[in-house]
């Protein structure tokens, strides 16, 4: 069945600020709280019928180019560009996305946003997942992903600590953050192998080594028998030559991330050889459309596949897990910063058995406020 032709009756916007465990520290800086933004979408059909989205516009200073701020301001004019608006079908979703938002300056944290809130209300309106108007197929159960668990740059004994304490509870494959100092990071990571035996490792380095460094890592922790998955984004955005002389020496998968925000930039890292996989995130891409249409690009071209967000909650982690469910499955699953919060301001979505994250099958996101 195609979905309603919908129109947007209402866009609002509310501040989304909710404190970690601990502070989540990068490469590139230092996140305390998630720097994000809640948009509700209301969408009525011809019918008159109505229904409501929610959706997480995620900033992550400094490897966004937003703030919280900067995306209330945009979000508050693209409601003026948007509200009244009639959709007839998620494939040209896209474009009326774009038309609507490029004069309110809105980049793709709060095209993601406005995007995963609209199809949310939209699929509930069908009622279907969210997944559905993205491209799944509808015979298909809702997958069980498997996700990693991320450990910020912090002295190793306590990132030792803090892999034993999720092995405990169930997670096998540990993201780890490096990319400040290559011998430091090289003594976490056998600290964190010496607390975890059986830990399986995705290093990240958010863009914070030249290829010679991140070279040598390499050499150390294979050298030391260290199980890596694979190496994400191991030199800066603008990097390509690094980022290739990477890829070619490198025996296990480079990912890219800050270098692939964008279809021209998917063009630029296949023309360099630049990454054998690319991480796809709502917030650089711009929603759910975006990702899924980016996603089985780099698929036939050839790139494996790795779903992942910014420091975002069980909101923004759900509306990528449906574009995992759309795409059939990814190679990475790193769809963890709920279990970093220190609480949950949303209910549903998903079910969580240790690392593994199972979707409701309910309509849309199937994600609801908690109540207090």
């Amino acid at each position: 069945m195609s979905p309603p032709r919908v129109r947007i009756v209402a866009l609002t916007a509310a501040p989304l600020s909710v404190p970690l465990r601990e502070p989540f520290v990068i490469a590139s800086g230092r996140v305390d709280a998630t720097r994000a933004a809640l948009v509700t979408a209301a969408l009525e059909d011809e019918a008159g019928r109505r229904a409501e989205g929610i959706g997480e516009a995620a900033a992550l200073p400094p490897v966004t180019r937003e703030d919280q701020p900067d995306l209330l301001r945009a979000l508050a004019a693209a409601r003026g560009a948007l509200e009244g608006r009639w959709l007839d079908d998620p494939a040209a979703f896209e474009t009326t996305l774009e038309a609507g938002l490029g004069d309110a300056g809105a980049g793709a944290p709060v095209r993601a946003g406005v995007a995963s809130a609209v199809l949310d209300a939209w699929a509930r309106l069908a009622d279907v997942p969210l997944a559905r108007l993205c491209g799944a197929d509808p015979a298909a159960s809702p997958p069980a992903l498997e996700t990693d668990i991320t450990l910020p740059i912090a002295p190793p004994a306590h990132m030792a600590a803090l892999a034993a304490g999720h092995r405990a509870a169930g997670f096998r494959a540990f993201k780890v953050k490096i990319g400040r100092d290559f011998r430091a990071d090289h003594a976490a990571l056998r600290a964190v192998r010496d607390a975890v035996p059986d830990a399986r490792f995705r290093l990240d380095a958010n863009a914070g080594f030249r290829a010679a460094d991140a070279l040598a890592l390499l050499e150390l922790a294979l050298g030391d028998g260290l199980a890596l998955d694979c190496f994400e984004q191991p030199c800066a955005r603008d990097d390509l030559a690094g980022m290739a002389e990477v890829t070619a020496r490198s025996p296990i998968p480079v990912v890219a991330d800050e270098s692939f925000r964008s279809g021209p930039d998917l063009d630029r890292l296949l023309g360099a050889r630049a990454a054998h996989g690319v991480n796809l995130k709502l917030a650089k891409l711009g929603g759910p459309l975006a990702a899924v249409a980016l996603g089985q690009r780099a698929r036939g071209a050839g790139l494996l596949l790795m779903a992942g967000a910014m420091v975002e909650t069980r909101l923004g982690l759900t509306a990528m897990a449906h574009v995992v469910a759309a795409l059939g499955g990814v190679e990475w699953v790193d769809l963890d910063t709920a279990f970093l919060l220190a609480s949950d301001p949303f209910a549903g979505g998903y079910s969580a058995s240790g690392a593994t994250l199972t979707l409701t099958g309910g309509p849309g996101l199937d994600v609801a406020i908690a109540r207090a």
